[in-house]
């Protein structure tokens, strides 16, 4: 098995982050991971991103391939395995590496994450002034989807394609509309309602082209645009919100201001 993965493409992070997300997901800890049922969901979440066509699909096919190879071992008589000599204490269970890079994956990234909450702590108390322009190069936009609520969305993507009664001329049809035209159309329609669960979102289309389209319209919106993807219980409904408007100062207001303090 490949000791190196790539975390991150775009917004899609790599396989170590589904599992951990997996593994966060079904309450266990890292060590009592648990192959069978990992490699199954691992597996949902694969047709899924088979589907978005990302270009980091294939580390989660090696990743799964892994899994899969991991699972057959672990179910061989206990006799195959006494017969095949140790070569080190940990080699007797297949799952040791793995588990070895999710602890590690989980130690930078919770190092990470504290970093990240330090500095948005650091903002709120000094506040940058309008004239300032930001530092850093990378674009705090970026960081609105975090790698948990990632998932979540990818996994309700997975539940409206398995919902859908797609016919044969609906899939051989392939929507060509740019993304930047659902995310008008998306936006204005949450802003309009307040909020829309995701899934009503996908009621009437049958097309998967377009479902892919309208989901990645969906990430720019929470990305870029400040929505907001809310989910109130495990594996519930995904809620979309428009986002926080910032208070706008009144002109007047500001104009009193400075003629009181020119007096």
């Amino acid at each position: 098995m490949s000791g190196t993965y790539r975390v991150e493409l775009d917004i899609f992070t790599g396989p170590l982050d589904l599992l951990l997300y997996l593994v966060r997901r079904n309450e266990v800890d890292i060590v009592d991971l648990s192959i069978a049922n990992i490699t199954t969901q691992f597996q949902e979440f694969l047709e899924v991103l088979q589907h978005l066509d990302l270009d980091l699909v294939g580390d989660f096919v090696v990743m799964a391939s892994t899994l899969v190879e991991i699972k057959s071992r672990n179910v061989l008589p206990s006799q195959v395995e006494e017969e095949v000599p140790l070569e080190n204490e940990t080699s007797g269970d297949p799952r040791s590496d793995l588990i070895h890079q999710l602890l590690e994956y989980k130690k930078f990234k919770d190092a990470s994450n504290a970093l990240q909450e330090q500095a948005a702590q650091w903002q709120e108390r000094y506040p940058r002034l309008a004239d300032e322009r930001p530092v850093s190069s990378k674009d705090p936009a970026a960081d609105r989807i975090k790698e948990v609520e990632l998932w979540d969305l990818v996994s309700a993507l997975g539940r409206v394609l398995k919902r859908k009664e797609v016919d044969t001329e609906a899939k051989i049809l392939y929507d060509e509309t740019p993304i930047h035209i659902y995310v008008e159309q998306i936006g204005a329609q949450v802003r309009e309602q307040g909020e829309i669960k995701f899934t009503a979102l996908f009621e009437k289309e049958v097309i998967r082209s377009k479902i892919i389209g309208m989901f990645l319209a969906v990430l720019e919106l929470i990305r870029h645009h400040g929505f907001r993807a809310e989910q109130f219980e495990g594996h519930g409904e995904i809620i979309l919100q428009p986002p926080i408007e910032e208070p706008q100062n009144d002109p007047k207001t500001n104009d009193q201001t400075l003629s009181e303090n020119d007096s």
